[in-house]
């Protein structure tokens, strides 16, 4: 996979700065201020626990840097990276209250990013030799999309769009209120830019046929088994970008994907994945 480029600090900073602040509360890191001597030192690292893909390195540098920009920090496994339990990811030294305080702040954004990346992975990996990618969808921690979707580009996944204004998604819900599916595409068309992609969600193969017929750049396969899964992409025939979705797994990818789709979608890699064990541990060397 080609090197991730980091989101612009920009965008990451007033996430952190929100998380913090909601940590810090009114009077900051109590704890740390009474037991720690003002001029202890720490040496250390973020590692990890058990195996997985990184990533939120990101923010967590800008955590580190916004309670004490005097803490120095080396990455050692950037995002997307493959590590191992007891890889370091992050050694750390500097002013050890500082440190403190940032931890689970910190901790809590890579292990969450960590996490999505590394389930990712997973279902990239179950693609095999097949064509699909695996991509996110708008299922996302509120607040934190940006970083979650930068999460599954970090496990080889893509994004699906990134909110309701960057592409037409025509559900089966907007289907029911326009009337039918060729009404809704025709509406769609007759209000949007040139630039603009116009996907449907169908889950027969007459609804697909009815969209196809309107002319489109995507359809969304909703719920299908793999068998018809075949049949649809057959039906399609490169006329437009065939999307599975619907609970998907990793046990069921490969023969999803094997049904030649182009794209596996999946909300759960953001919304559900499970956090990956990364802890702060004081004295790591590298």
């Amino acid at each position: 996979m080609p090197e991730l480029a980091p989101l612009p600090d920009l965008i990451v900073e007033p996430i952190v700065r929100a998380a913090l602040a909601e940590d810090l509360g009114r009077a900051g890191d109590i704890t740390t201020s009474a037991v720690v001597a003002a001029d202890a030192y720490f040496s250390g690292g973020i590692v990890a626990r058990r195996d997985g893909t990184i990533a939120g390195t990101q923010a967590a540098l800008i955590v580190l840097n916004l309670v004490d920009p005097t803490v120095s920090v080396s990455v050692q496994a950037p995002d997307g990276t493959s590590v191992s339990a007891g890889d370091t990811i992050l050694h750390i030294e500097g002013p050890a209250r500082a440190v403190l305080t940032a931890e689970r702040t910190a901790l809590n954004m890579m292990c969450h990013l960590s996490g999505v990346a590394t389930v990712t992975a997973e279902l990239v990996a179950a693609v095999g030799n097949n064509k699909a990618r695996i991509t996110c969808t708008r299922k996302t921690t509120p607040n934190l999309r940006t970083l979650e979707k930068h999460a599954v580009r970090a496990g080889g996944g893509v994004s699906h769009r990134f909110g309701l204004d960057d592409g037409i998604l025509i559900k089966d819900n907007h289907v029911a209120l326009a009337g039918g599916i060729r009404p809704a595409i025709q509406r769609a068309k007759a209000n949007i830019g040139h630039m603009v992609k116009i996907e449907v969600e169908v889950d027969t193969l007459h609804q697909l046929d009815e969209a196809l017929s309107e002319g489109i750049d995507a359809v969304l396969l909703d719920n299908m088994d793999p068998d018809m899964l075949r049949r649809a992409v057959q039906t399609i025939e490169g006329r437009a970008i065939s999307e599975a979705s619907g609970r998907i797994t990793a046990d069921q990818v490969p023969a999803v994907a094997a049904s030649g789709v182009d794209i596996i979608s999946a909300g759960w890699i953001t919304h559900s994945a499970p956090a990956l064990d990364l802890g702060l541990d004081f004295g790591v060397t590298i």
